[in-house]
């Protein structure tokens, strides 16, 4: 792998590193990080240490490092992803606990579709997905309904990236997946039989915020048994539906007759309601609860802390 050129920054060069790890591989030696990278040894350590100073990466007994609790944290204030997934979880269990199988909450990051929720019944069908990971725009239902909604510039960049499918019931071809979208588009949802595993098959239907803009996408993974994809698509849109309205009732101002309690942190949090009524007077009252600011601890002599694996 080539060598990072001097010109890089030096965020792009943390970034580089945090994105090494991946779910299926959580914990990376020193070794495996400047191998993966391509950064020279010197530079990963110090890049590795500055990051673990700070508490994004954490490092183990063994020396491995994983991705650390602070990442989690300054995730968990995004409102695009989770501050949706929190809004739209009452829904999202309605949905699963209706089918007993799979349902799941998405959003699309550039070319993939990244799973925000998931959540699933012990018995149900092989479903590859996990919360974080991300999945081919072309390989799911949910990445169609992304991909419908979208600029034509997605649709041309993925094309560009080329299309792979993971099974023979996949998408192999510009023809294919011009149809599908279109099709997704026209119909208001997208199914995709097989496309990931043959046993099973994914449902999806999209999100909408403001100006009927596809924010993300609900959908479940059933069976490939060829029932009728209609009872699930009816059910989806009605989740989707009350998603939709509770989104936009929490972006009302404080003091809108249909606006949620809750004031600003209505965007954020999905509580009970005696719980958004404090949020909110506590929040008119000067007195909310604000995020502290962690400091850096300070360096001792370029070593690495060292935090016991849980």
């Amino acid at each position: 792998m080539a060598r990072w050129s001097g010109g890089s920054s030096a965020l792009s060069r943390a970034m580089a590193v945090l994105e090494v790890f991946a779910p299926e591989e959580p914990f990376l030696s020193l070794t495996d990080i400047a191998r993966r990278t391509g950064l020279a040894a010197s530079s990963a350590h110090a890049i590795v240490t500055e990051l673990t100073r700070h508490g994004l990466l954490e490092r183990l007994e063994d020396r491995s490092y994983r991705l650390g609790n602070r990442l989690w944290e300054l995730g968990a204030r995004t409102p695009g992803a989770l501050g949706l997934r929190e809004i739209a979880l009452p829904y999202l269990q309605a949905v699963q606990a209706a089918v007993r199988q799979h349902a799941q909450l998405c959003v699309r990051s550039e070319l993939d579709v990244l799973v925000v929720e998931r959540l699933s019944a012990r018995g149900a069908v092989l479903n590859a997905s996990i919360i974080g990971g991300r999945i081919p725009l072309d390989h799911s239902s949910s990445g169609l309904v992304l991909l419908a909604g979208a600029h034509e510039d997605v649709l041309h960049h993925l094309l560009d990236r080329g299309l792979r499918p993971a099974t023979a019931s996949g998408i192999a071809t510009e023809a294919e997946l011009r149809r599908a979208v279109a099709e997704t588009g026209r119909e208001g949802y997208a199914v995709a039989s097989g496309f990931i595993h043959p046993v099973s098959r994914g449902i999806a239907v999209p999100i909408r915020g403001t100006h009927d803009v596809v924010i993300g996408a609900i959908g479940v993974v059933v069976a490939n048994d060829h029932a009728p994809a209609d009872p699930y698509v009816d059910l989806l849109r009605r989740a989707a539906s009350g998603i939709t309205g509770s989104l936009l009732r929490r972006y009302l101002p404080s003091g809108h007759p249909a606006a949620l309690p809750g004031g600003r942190y209505a965007r954020m949090v999905n509580s009970s309601e005696a719980s958004m009524r404090y949020f909110e007077q506590s929040d008119e009252q000067g007195l909310a609860w604000h995020p502290p600011v962690v400091p850096a601890p300070p360096s001792s002599g370029g070593a690495s802390p060292t935090s016991a694996p849980s």
